[in-house]
């Protein structure tokens, strides 16, 4: 059964795809205990990269990887064969999991790698993990309405409504995200229904979606902050232990009160668009407490 799925992965010419999930998931797999070996002071691992007692964090060599190999994969891509792309493609996904590893110090321009902001880093390891594995399956986005051809079809008018079709998608993702459900408008972007199902139902009570049409309406917000708070806390919790499970040791305690804490920073009512500093403010003296 694998060989047959195999098959029709280089058939469909996915194989590099593959392998770049696979040379993704063994750089994250190896940094991950790399780090903790680093961290735990094991005599017999190298340790960090310090020339000049310069700490060279891994994403410089992340960023290398994926440069060298992504200009290689540019230039066989016309006469490339797939074994080529392959093994490119396996550079490539390592040089992309030494990079999305230390995506919060990209993102926050510090150090945070073992702070709670660290755990950004996870998070954009699961993205690009699930996006992958999508399209390593077929899915593509914007295409679910593609049936037997239908984007090939020269017709001006089919045309003009694949056109309106993606705009309708882009549409009703960029609601969802507005709503504050990021990975439903990720996964949505692949399979349409998810899309109009979240457009739908009731947003996040800190998203924008709030600000803009829940300030003025408090029995919605009401709603809103008590879905959140009975529906996220063990989607909270689960996150957090899957995420401390990969980047250190996890602890029950740890994780109720992690997830109670996100909970008190998050699930908040959204302020109303003129009053966003004096909030800010509020939540500043909130977190304190």
């Amino acid at each position: 059964m694998i060989t047959r799925w195999i098959d029709h992965m280089s058939d469909e010419g996915r194989i590099p795809l593959l392998f770049f999930l696979v040379g993704f998931l063994a750089g994250f797999a190896f940094i991950r205990f790399s780090v903790r070996m680093i961290r735990a002071q094991v005599r017999w691992w190298p340790g960090n990269v310090t020339p000049g007692g310069h700490h060279v964090h891994h994403v410089v060599f992340g960023t290398v990887c994926m440069l060298v190999s992504g200009v290689a994969l540019v230039a066989v891509y016309v006469d490339g064969t797939q074994t080529t792309g392959a093994v490119l493609a396996t550079f490539f996904g390592i040089g992309a999991a030494l990079v999305l590893d230390e995506f919060a110090l990209i993102f926050y321009l510090e150090d945070v790698y073992w702070a709670e902001q660290g755990r950004t880093s996870v998070d954009a390891v699961f993205v690009a993990v699930a996006v992958t594995v999508m399209l390593l399956f077929g899915l593509r986005p914007l295409e679910f309405f593609d049936v037997a051809g239908f984007r090939d079809d020269p017709d001006p008018v089919v045309r003009a409504l694949i056109v309106a079709l993606a705009a309708l998608n882009l549409l009703l993702a960029a609601i969802v995200l507005a709503k504050g459900k990021i990975w439903t408008g990720l996964v949505g972007l692949f399979f349409l229904p998810l899309l109009i199902v979240g457009a739908l139902r009731l947003g996040r009570p800190g998203s924008p979606w709030a600000r803009w049409r829940y300030t003025r309406r408090p029995k919605r917000m009401a709603r809103a902050v008590r879905r959140e708070r009975n529906v996220r806390r063990p989607v909270v919790r689960a996150k957090i232990w899957t995420q401390d499970l990969i980047a250190g040791q996890p602890d029950a305690a740890h994780v109720r009160a992690a997830a109670e804490d996100v909970l008190d920073r998050i699930v908040v009512p959204a302020p109303p668009p003129h009053a966003e500093r004096s909030v800010d403010t509020d939540r500043e003296s909130v977190s304190a407490r």
